[in-house]
């Protein structure tokens, strides 16, 4: 793993990136978020729910997952934090597009991206040159007020 752990403020924007090569790193791409918006919350004083915190760990299992099972290479997980939400990227370099398959309670496995697009305010899947990018935004709060 390798880790960009430079902090923005062009912007007001806080982010961290690091690459992940093996299946081993999902646990440390996970950390990595955890810290970084426990920093986003101790030293930058913005709020993060519990809920956020745990769905933004949730994300990048599933994002950094996908990549390392189905894309050749590394994966590029980039956390960027701006007007009162966590964006979470990741490129690969796979070509083919994530299947986002309809709800099926009978399916067994494969509701990763399911889950995401559920629990997300945003998400958004780009082609790139090389690869492709997904993108899933998080809210940092609850409600109006509350963290």
């Amino acid at each position: 793993m390798a880790i960009d752990d430079r902090e923005s403020l062009v912007g007001d924007v806080l982010s961290v990136s690091a690459a992940f090569e093996d299946s081993e790193d999902i646990g440390a791409a996970r950390d990595l978020a955890r810290g970084f918006l426990t920093d986003v919350q101790a030293v930058h004083g913005l709020p993060v729910s519990g809920r956020a915190m745990g769905t933004v760990q949730l994300v990048v299992s599933e994002l950094v997952t996908n990549a390392r099972k189905y894309a050749p290479g590394p994966c590029l997980l980039t956390l960027e934090v701006q007007d009162g939400a966590v964006a979470v990227t990741v490129w690969d370099s796979g070509t083919a597009l994530p299947a986002i398959l309809p709800p099926d309670p009978a399916r067994v496995g494969q509701h990763g991206l399911e889950i995401v697009i559920a629990v997300c305010e945003g998400f958004a899947v780009h082609r790139e040159p090389v690869g492709k990018r997904i993108t899933a935004v998080v809210a940092l709060t609850d409600g109006p007020g509350g963290a």
